[in-house]
């Protein structure tokens, strides 16, 4: 079973996912701030880590910069989930090492299925 981390601060989207994502055979993990993805990753490696940006304490640039440090995470993939849709903030997201990013409103379906044809 695929592991994966859902990062963000909004509890409407954060059930949503993950009841989308255990539907679909995922081990998933709920994390409200960066601080808790970074908790979560002490004892496990996630197949996956679906990262807002904007949340408080740790926001989603600063978690994926710590992530990237990491040699046991290499081959994690590591998606933007935001509303942040600015080219400049894509184009940092994906220059910082995000293996895709997605902006919101999003299609539950469509990420699913791009998650899906990383594996």
């Amino acid at each position: 079973m695929k592991k994966i981390i859902i990062a963000d601060d909004e509890h409407k989207i954060l059930m949503s996912l993950e009841y989308s994502f255990k539907k679909n055979g995922y081990d998933v993990y709920i994390a409200r701030d960066g601080t808790e993805v970074l908790e979560f990753l002490k004892t496990m490696v996630p197949d996956v880590i679906l990262l807002d940006i904007m949340m408080p304490n740790l926001d989603g640039y600063s978690t994926l910069d710590l992530i990237k440090q990491d040699d046991r995470l290499k081959n994690t993939k590591v998606i933007f989930l935001s509303a942040k849709n600015n080219p400049r903030d894509i184009e940092k997201g994906l220059e910082m090492g995000a293996d895709a990013y997605v902006t919101k409103p999003y299609s539950i379906k469509k990420l699913m299925q791009q998650i899906e044809e990383m594996f």
